[in-house]
């Protein structure tokens, strides 16, 4: 299987570590249907660059959640590690007891069918994904390693995204919320132009 935005996102059935630090066994994309999906994924637990982003996402938590946006962490790595992971203080390279689902991708095909599966190290890039409330993956981004994602410029793509579903208009360039967009016509390219091309 191959993941490409426009198209369904993949669906999937694993363990996740829950908030409350329960395992689901049977966590199921698919019972996110009718909600937005920020579904990213990290090489290992107990590494560096990876602490951050999870506690980031979890700091942002909030603004994902006004957004009606259901955040999901995915790695390779067993259940068992997430919930020791959670279970070590952020002092000391814990990730603390965040807020959002840790799905155990240990069999490695979320991984695969994503795209982000680096097969001889058994490990994930830094993929993130956005998936709509129809389960359409709607923006992609594939960080290499050493390479921190940037948490702020997923809830931008959010921002755009229901944007452009209520007002039927589409986001130009570092579009922002409370920006200008356009409409997906000659004339709204001109109109917006008109406005803003000393921005460009």
């Amino acid at each position: 299987m191959s993941v490409q935005v426009s198209r369904k996102a993949p669906g999937f059935s694993a363990t996740a570590v829950m908030p409350d630090n329960s395992f689901k066994k049977d966590f199921k994309l698919e019972d996110y249907q009718g909600k937005y999906v920020v579904l990213f994924f990290w090489p290992f637990d107990f590494t560096f660059v990876c602490p951050t982003e999870i506690l980031e996402f979890n700091h942002q938590l909030k603004e994902f959640e006004a957004r009606k946006v259901q955040v999901i962490g995915c790695s390779t790595d067993s259940h068992h590690s997430h919930l020791a992971w959670k279970n070590m203080e952020v002092k000391v390279g814990g990730i603390g007891n965040v807020q959002y689902p840790l799905v155990a991708d240990f069999d490695k095909s979320i991984a695969r069918d994503y795209g982000v599966l680096l097969e001889e190290e058994g490990q994930a890039l830094r993929g993130s994904f956005l998936i709509d409330k129809k389960g359409i993956l709607q923006h992609a981004v594939i960080n290499n390693l050493p390479l921190g994602r940037n948490i702020n410029d997923m809830l931008r793509m959010v921002d755009a995204l229901q944007f452009t579903e209520e007002h039927g208009e589409v986001c130009p360039a570092n579009w922002e919320k409370g920006k200008d967009a356009m409409k997906e016509n000659q004339d709204g390219l001109k109109q917006f132009f008109g406005k803003h091309a000393a921005d460009y």
